[in-house]
This record gives structure tokens, C-alpha cells and sequence, in this order.
């Protein structure tokens, strides 16, 4: 029996599914400005004479701000100056073919607006660097980056971590990064939870420079000396807003023996599954950045099977007017109900029942020994 074609809806499901990675494509390779440019052009053109042929009604001179603005996002000043020429040309058009009533003066604001609007948006996107179509690609490269430095090294049973780090506000950036890294074959695993001043593209970028950096000295310094020397370096960028705050654990993955040091950052958090609770580990220090030549003081502990360890950012536990002991006291009481159902899965639930709405990035990291 000859086997039967595939149908339309066949047709029509693979096109949906490969929809996404035509996408991810377009977005890699965007065609060159000058396609760009002709076929914002050639769409201008297009409503032009179907408004000369079909009516005016359907296709009024104010469709063109449809092009102007796709134009703004798309394309350089200069590029977009050849565009504005010919809107103007098809507009000029239509005044002497149509006469100045047919052509309302509503409609003649609303493109001049969008001129403005469209040349003002190309203008500040070409002041920034994010020009033309690489502009959206550099940002979701920015942030895949970001994404791919944050992520854990495998770890071996009975060692289990979850990582969760969430932009304020829906935005794409978060001043919230983690970096890790293995020593001494794997045996040390040393990891740093680091909050940058700012928020939005300026965070995301500063994000993406000290976690090279930090991600780079954390395996090349002593453990003792990490925090003190990310100081060093984030002092000597001289930025306008110079200052990170950091937690960093480094734990022997043998023994289970731990040292946390903290600089100006919440208080990490132990679960002894001995004891049945959770108790803060008191490490205090000068944000990094601040201060020259710093020594940051570090708590040491063991972690036995059933025990956890949990580093967090202020943005989950600090509500504006209220004592940031507060918001770490509704943290624990969140985590104590990871005790029972168990760590797995624990991160995103910590997050989105301590700080479901929170107006700061939020960041944590979940280690755990299994029984």
C-alpha cells in the first residue's frame, strides 16, 4: 500500500515548528541594510499606488508612518534620510493629485511625528552601538553570554545546585550573575553570586565584563584571596557607579567543607539537616569596589549529607521601609519548606514565593548534599 501524501495540515505544522529556528536564523545572519532599506522602500511604494489605485480610503498617506517607523528601528540615520525623501516625494504626490482637502492635516502631523519619532530612535540606537538589525542580535548574544558563563559545572551525586537569576521588571538584563569554576581536579568548587549597581542594557554590560573577569580570578587566585582581588580590579575601572556587591562559596566537594565570605551582600544561609534549620552565616565586608585594599572574613563550615546552602542577592529579601531582616526571615521561612518536599526544583519556587514582584533583579544559588 503506497503511503499518502502529506496533507496541507501536515505542510502547515512542520512550517509552524520550523517557524522558531527561522527565526533564530534571521536573527544570526540579518540581511545587509541596503535589502533592508529596498524593501522598507518598495513596501512605501506599494501603499503609495494602492492608494492612487484602489482609494485613499483604504490606504491613506498616513499608512506611510508604517515604514518610517519600521524604519527607525532597522536602519541608520543616514539610511533612513533615503527613506524620508521618498515618503516626502509620495506625500507631495499626493497633495498635487489629491488636493490639500482629500489630504487631512491630521494626517500630515501624524507622519511628521513619525518622522521625528523614527529619525530620534535610529539616532539614539546609532549613539549606543546597537545599530541596524546587528543592534537586536548584539543584545540577545549580550544575553545568552550572560546566560552561558552562569551556569554550574556538572557536579557529581550526592552534589545537587540550582541557580535562578531574574531581571527586574521583565527586562532582559539582570546586574545579578554567577560565576564558578573547579579546582584541583573538580575536588573544590568555588562559585560567586555577584550583584552589579544598575539595571537594564548599562547593568547587562557591566554584567558581562566582571563576569569574565571574576570568572577568570576564581580559578586563578587562592580561594582566601578571591574577593579581595575581584576589590582591586573593580576599583581600578574607575566606573561612575563602581561598586558590586558578592557572596562567595568555596566548598571541598571530598569533605564537604565549606568557607562563605560575603561583600556587602545578604548573609548566606546553612540548612543543617542534623539540627532541622536553617541559621545565617555572619560574613560581613565592604562592597567590592569601595574601599582600597580590603581583607573580607570568611565563616567555615561542614556540609554532611541532608545539609544545604543557599546564596542570595538583595533583591529577594529587601522591601523599601522595611528591615532587610524582614524580608530573610520570609526567605527561611519559604526555604523550611524545602526541608520536607525537597531541594529539587527549590530555587524558582524560593523565588517566586519570596519575591514574586519584586522591583530589583533577583539572583540565588541552591547547593545541596543529597543523603
Amino acid at each position: 500500500m503506497r503511503p499518502s501524501r502529506p496533507g496541507w495540515r501536515s505542510w502547515g505544522t512542520r512550517l509552524v515548528d520550523a517557524g522558531p529556528a527561522l527565526v533564530a536564523r534571521a536573527r544570526r545572519n540579518p540581511p545587509p541594510e541596503d535589502v533592508t532599506l529596498g524593501a522598507l522602500m518598495l513596501g512605501s511604494l506599494a501603499l503609495f499606488v494602492l492608494g492612487l489605485v484602489v482609494s485613499v480610503s483604504y490606504f491613506p498617506p498616513v499608512a506611510q508612518t508604517l515604514p518610517l517607523l519600521a524604519g527607525g528601528v532597522l536602519l541608520r540615520r543616514r539610511t533612513m534620510r533615503r527613506l524620508l525623501i521618498l515618503v516626502a516625494v509620495f506625500l507631495i504626490w499626493d497633495v498635487i493629485s489629491l488636493g490639500v482637502p482629500a489630504v487631512r492635516p491630521g494626517s500630515l502631523v501624524v507622519l511628521v511625528v513619525a518622522a521625528l519619532v523614527a529619525l530620534d530612535l535610529a539616532r539614539s540606537r546609532e549613539g549606543t552601538g546597537l545599530t541596524g538589525q546587528g543592534g537586536e542580535t548584539f543584545v540577545v548574544e549580550l544575553r545568552r553570554r550572560l546566560e552561558v558563563q552562569g551556569q554550574l559545572p556538572t557536579l557529581s551525586p550526592p552534589w545537587r545546585a540550582e541557580t535562578v537569576v531574574q531581571p527586574a521588571g521583565g527586562a532582559p538584563f539582570a546586574g545579578d550573575f554567577i560565576v564558578s569554576a573547579c579546582r584541583e581536579e573538580g575536588d573544590q568548587l568555588d562559585i560567586a553570586l555577584v550583584d552589579v549597581s544598575g539595571k537594564g542594557v548599562d547593568a547587562g554590560t557591566r554584567s558581562l565584563l566582571l563576569s569574565g573577569a571574576l570568572g577568570g580570578l576564581l580559578g586563578a587566585v587562592p580561594a582566601e584571596n578571591f574577593l579581595s582581588a575581584a576589590n582591586g580590579y573593580l576599583f581600578a575601572q574607575d566606573w561612575e557607579e563602581g561598586f558590586a556587591t558578592a557572596c562567595h562559596l568555596s566548598i571541598d566537594l571530598r569533605t564537604g567543607a565549606f568557607e562563605v565570605a560575603s561583600a556587602g551582600h545578604p548573609p548566606a544561609a546553612h540548612f543543617d539537616a542534623g539540627g532541622g534549620r536553617w541559621s545565617l552565616l555572619e560574613t560581613t565586608g565592604p562592597a567590592l569596589g569601595l574601599l582600597r585594599d580590603i581583607t573580607y572574613r570568611r565563616d567555615r563550615g561542614v556540609m554532611r549529607p541532608g545539609d544545604a546552602l543557599l546564596l542570595y542577592t538583595d533583591g529577594l529579601v529587601e522591601v523599601p521601609g522595611r528591615d532587610l531582616l524582614i524580608g530573610i526571615d520570609k526567605l527561611l521561612g519559604v526555604a523550611e519548606q524545602l526541608v520536607t518536599a525537597g531541594f529539587d526544583g527549590g530555587g524558582e519556587l524560593l523565588v517566586r514565593r519570596a519575591a514574586p514582584d519584586a522591583s530589583d533583579d533577583r539572583g540565588l544559588v541552591l547547593l545541596w548534599r543529597e543523603r
